[in-house]
């Protein structure tokens, strides 16, 4: 099978997930994809899955971001260390970073230092806030950047930013950014030639999420929201949840009072209208909600989905790892982990007919392949040994070491 980025050669120089993840999916499509990662500790995620960690387990955060992916171990503090990046990144096709602005400008590792020596390099960088402006020298994380972003007053306590979401949605809409700019500019490059800087920053992605809401405000002042604005509810039933949805249809209430069999609430003066279900939706709800939770979920499924209604269940994330829908899709893979069983963990989540995306390499250990890249660039066995000797490298692995911040 022809993979869509065989030949591609990424260098790595991340950790935590909105850059890592950007290299798994550049893996997942074939590139080449050598990690840099620091020789005493190796990525924070390594170690993140603290639970995992105390029962001498591989951190299943880890494990979730860096299949495909080559690990060296080196000290970029040192003159070794730096001359083996640079040795990777004559050759290489794309950096991705997650450094901060200043930390990189520090390590003489820029766009701007770098463009010159390497025309032809794709530069990624992924940070928190952007590469300049008042926020550019803060550390990014995914519920900051919720928080600063407007996100999380959009689906909390709008008095109060209360709801701050923990699935790092952030950090994985940033990553899939990033990989698009990326691909993008090896595109162009094909007609010019030269490589370009590719930027992406959590908070810009996090407003951009919100894009919606965005133009409301921008060109109206006013405030879009799609729970309040649709007549919608949440429904307990004899085994589970059901989520039932009003929106684009005219008369959702009436619709789902003639799913129940129960008399059309619709007819009251205080639901008449679409505007009027979805301000009053706790009035129709207090009715509905006796009926629905006599009913099991397959039951109630079945009555609004006859009645044209938007609905589902609500899952657990255990549940919905089991749906039958998601093996049909095939969205979970299974991938080496080292020194335990294979795991299952989620793919990459587009289709390509011809050129799929797939599972090659197992999870590194940490500086697993040191000595065999370091080969590869032409280094000599006894090179490699001296380099280890001064700490600019570490062959081998460290498994499970703890993170002290």
């Amino acid at each position: 099978m022809s993979r869509a980025l065989e030949g591609v050669r990424v260098v790595e120089l991340c950790e935590i997930m909105q850059g890592p993840l950007a290299g798994q999916t550049l893996g997942d499509l074939g590139a080449d994809v050598v990690k840099i990662e620091r020789g005493e500790r190796g990525d924070a995620m390594r170690t993140l899955d603290r639970e995992a960690v105390a029962h001498g387990r591989v951190s299943s955060y880890f494990v979730a971001l860096n299949r495909n992916k080559r690990s060296i171990a080196l000290d970029l503090k040192t003159p070794g260390g730096m001359d083996v990046l640079h040795r990777l990144l004559a050759e290489a096709d794309v950096l991705v970073h997650n450094y901060r602005p200043h930390a990189i400008r520090r390590l003489g590792l820029s766009y701007a230092d770098l463009a010159p020596r390497y025309p032809r390099l794709v530069y990624g960088s992924a940070s928190g806030f952007g590469a300049t402006g008042p926020l550019a020298h803060k550390p990014g994380q995914d519920m900051l950047a919720q928080t600063v972003s407007g996100l999380a007053r959009a689906v909390g306590n709008r008095e109060l930013a209360s709801y701050l979401n923990p699935t790092a949605q952030v950090d994985y809409a940033s990553g899939m950014g990033l990989v698009q700019g990326i691909l993008a500019a090896l595109l162009e490059r094909e007609r010019s030639g030269l490589g370009q800087e590719v930027s992406v920053n959590l908070l810009d992605t996090a407003v951009a999420m919100q894009m919606l809401e965005a133009a409301a405000h921008t060109m109206y002042a006013h405030t879009l929201n799609w729970v309040t604005q649709w007549y919608g509810g949440t429904f307990p039933t004899t085994d589970g949840v059901v989520t039932v949805l009003g929106l684009f249809r005219d008369n959702a209430v009436r619709l789902i009072c003639d799913a129940l069999d129960i008399p059309d609430l619709s007819l009251r003066a205080d639901l008449a209208t679409t505007e009027l279900q979805a301000r009053n939706k706790d009035i129709a709800n207090q009715i509905i909600a006796p009926v629905v939770a006599r009913l099991s979920t397959a039951e109630a499924l079945e009555r609004f989905e006859a009645a044209d209604l938007l609905c589902a269940p609500q899952l657990t994330l255990a549940e919905a790892l089991r749906h039958p829908q998601l093996a049909v899709n095939e969205l979970l893979v299974d991938v080496e982990v080292p020194g335990q069983d294979r795991a299952r963990v989620v793919g990459f989540p587009v289709r390509l007919s011809r050129s799929r995306a797939d599972v090659r390499r197992a999870v590194p250990r940490l500086g697993e392949h040191t000595a065999e890249v370091l080969g590869e660039l032409g280094y000599r066995p006894d090179r490699i040994a001296e380099l280890a000797s001064q700490g600019a490298v570490r062959p081998g692995h460290v498994e499970h070491e703890e993170v002290h911040r």
